[in-house]
């Protein structure tokens, strides 16, 4: 699986217009404060991570491809960024981040209860996780196919739907578990975003 990402971020423009952008930057600086410690946890080319930096976070950007942190440290040398194995541990202690961010990771994510407990150790008590990943309801479905969202030799592991989400989050014993879908007209939203508590 590592060499699929380190080729899909040798093979990515140089410009790139990820989906929802202004949605999910929104969404994470709305719910980051001055001060607090961050993980963007899946990075990428640290746009993201370097529009939280601004809000006075003291964040670190984690990424399990290398070509993706050789682009990131490209556009924001300023950055702390970091590898994690694609299967292992992530590179900070327990307890170290009031917030984990993770914009379009999850879906991507082969053994979700791994990831999610690592989420857990790095997070503060009553630290904050803040999540985007596409929606997949019922209509979506129905209409698209599952084929078009998850193709057989895609990198989309998981579809999530709001209940899904929120099921999977509570199950990992994340409290207030809020979900909602936005982008796009009721019933054909795009985009998830939820925020949970530790």
């Amino acid at each position: 699986m590592k060499d699929y990402y380190e080729d899909l971020w040798e093979r990515l423009p140089d410009e790139l217009h990820p989906p929802d952008l202004t949605l999910r930057r929104r969404f994470a600086v709305a719910n980051v404060a001055a001060g607090d410690r961050v993980l963007d946890l899946g990075c990428g080319s640290g746009d993201l991570t370097a529009d939280l930096a601004h809000t006075g976070a003291d964040i670190v950007g984690v990424e399990v491809a290398e070509a993706a942190l050789r682009r990131a440290h490209a556009g924001h040398p300023e950055l702390d960024l970091r590898l994690a194995p694609i299967d292992g541990a992530l590179p900070l202690a327990d307890g170290s981040v009031d917030v984990v961010w993770s914009s379009e990771v999850i879906e991507h994510v082969g053994d979700t209860g791994r990831w999610l407990s690592e989420v857990r150790r790095v997070l503060v008590p009553r630290g904050r996780l803040l999540l985007t990943t596409p929606s997949h309801g019922r209509l979506r479905l129905a209409v698209g196919g599952v084929e078009r969202y998850s193709e057989p030799l895609g990198d989309h592991l998981h579809l999530y739907t709001a209940s899904s989400l929120r099921r999977l989050l509570e199950e990992f014993d994340f409290r207030d578990v809020h979900v909602r879908a936005a982008g796009g007209p009721p019933l054909w939203r795009r985009l998830l975003m939820a925020r949970a508590v530790r």
